[in-house]
């Protein structure tokens, strides 16, 4: 173990995923295990700031791998944007002793804890977001579990489209990603995949494949349409109104983010925590643990920040073709 490395922290900060919860606990135990003391920081970046800082026991962690969400809670902090108020963070995680932080989250989470690492304290990232945007790393924790909630919801929507002989447009999150819209759209066996990195946003070619197909006997048109290109609602209606065809859009929404996470989920969630841990054990600090080729890595944030991600382009011709 490090001679320095006494104490670390934990906290979760962006929007949500599950798997977190895995996360947080394997940092937790983890880091016991290697003679370690732990504190957990609530409410992300917000609450470091706030000195939401306690210490955490294994039993703290107990009964969590199941549960959504995550039980340090999180927030979006506009101010840690500012250099003073990083160095001030910095000198908080000193005050309470912490030597290294563990920091799930996504982008914007990576750019905080750059800023700490700046500033003297040893941070490692996990990514944590449904988004899987994260261009250095092949999982996101939450990716698994919000895709096959979409899934399941969209099999339901299907279901009633079918029965009454409509059009269905359905929303996915993603920000502006397609890997959910895309991996729904081949999971569902959707028609028409909408995905912002692709769309070219000419409605009448999906007008135009929506009467063919009804020509073909189809009795229901889907529509998986991703965050980044949104108007669900205005795209039905004038769908509707250049078909004839009733047309209703479904927007899922937060609950892609919740419930609890799938296996691979916990599992790839749960020896990311474990490897931060034994990460900053190393004396090393600034750097993202990633998947990719299915072994599990770490980059530099800044590399990892710098990297380009895109659709692959095979994947899209597929759903195409299916």
């Amino acid at each position: 173990m490090s001679d320095k490395m006494e104490t670390i922290a934990v906290l979760t900060s962006g929007g949500d995923a599950p798997g977190m919860n895995a996360a947080i606990r394997a940092v937790v135990r983890t880091g016991i295990a290697r003679g370690l003391k732990v504190k957990g920081i609530k409410k992300g970046y917000a609450g470091l700031l706030a000195e939401e800082i306690f210490d955490m026991k294994p039993r703290d962690v107990s009964d969590t791998i199941q549960r959504g969400g995550t039980i340090l809670g999180t927030a979006r902090c506009l101010e840690f944007k500012q250099p003073e108020i990083q160095a001030h963070a910095a000198d908080i995680c000193r005050k309470h002793g912490i030597d290294g932080i563990v920091v799930i989250g996504g982008d914007g989470s990576y750019r905080g804890a750059q800023a700490l690492s700046r500033n003297g304290i040893n941070t490692i990232g996990l990514p944590g977001t449904i988004d899987l945007d994260i261009s250095c790393t092949d999982y996101t924790i939450g990716f698994d579990t919000a895709v096959n909630t979409a899934m399941e919801a969209i099999d339901k929507v299907k279901d009633t489209s079918s029965s009454h002989e409509r059009c269905s447009i359905i929303e996915v999150m993603g920000r502006n990603a397609g890997y959910i819209a895309l991996w729904c759209g081949i999971a569902n066996g959707a028609e028409d995949i909408l995905l912002p990195e692709k769309y070219d946003f000419n409605e009448q070619n999906i007008i135009n494949n929506i009467i063919e197909n009804r020509k073909k006997g189809k009795t229901h048109h889907i529509i998986i349409n991703a965050e980044g290109v949104g108007h669900s609602q205005s795209m039905a209606r004038r769908i509707e109104a250049a078909t004839g065809i009733e047309t209703r859009a479904t927007i899922l929404g937060y609950m892609q983010r919740g419930g609890s996470p799938t296996a691979m989920d916990r599992y790839y969630a749960s020896i990311m925590g474990a490897k931060a841990v034994d990460i900053l054990l190393e004396g090393k600090t600034n750097r993202v643990v990633a998947h990719q080729h299915g072994e599990f890595v770490d980059f530099d944030i800044e590399d990892a920040l710098a990297m380009k991600k895109e659709i692959d382009p095979y994947e899209f011709e597929v759903a195409k073709i299916l």
